[in-house]
């Protein structure tokens, strides 16, 4: 089966909302998001009437997560461990800046996999 497709919608009232196109008919995803490698509740996915495989997802952005610099939000199956997409806000600084954002999301990617290699070793012993 292939991964659900995540595009983004708006950022609108701090929620951050995208859509997830999965296979019509399949199970329904289930995804988390994550931040500074910690879990970010209350995201909210629901199946977009007569669309069939289309799922809404809506993630509130907690207020303690907003400081200065570049905060990344990994949005990540929980199925599959895969990374279907991100969100990045920039705050207290220029947007012109994206190489900022990239490295942030270099080092929420690089602690993804730091946690999935650990938990593969764990797993082999």
């Amino acid at each position: 089966m292939a991964e659900p497709v995540l595009t983004e919608t708006r950022i609108r009232a701090g929620v951050w909302e995208g859509i997830l196109r999965a296979e019509p008919g399949g199970p329904s995803p289930e995804v988390e998001v994550r931040h500074l490698d910690a879990r970010i509740e209350g995201a909210m996915l629901a199946s977009v009437p007569d669309r069939p495989g289309h799922w809404a997802l809506r993630v509130p952005i907690p207020a303690q997560a907003l400081s200065d610099g570049v905060q990344t939000f990994v949005i990540r199956s929980t199925a599959s461990d895969a990374t279907l997409g991100h969100f990045t806000i920039v705050t207290g600084a220029d947007r012109g800046d994206d190489l900022r954002a990239e490295v942030d999301l270099l080092r929420a990617e690089l602690d993804m996999l730091k946690r999935a290699f650990r938990r593969h070793c764990l797993e082999t012993l």
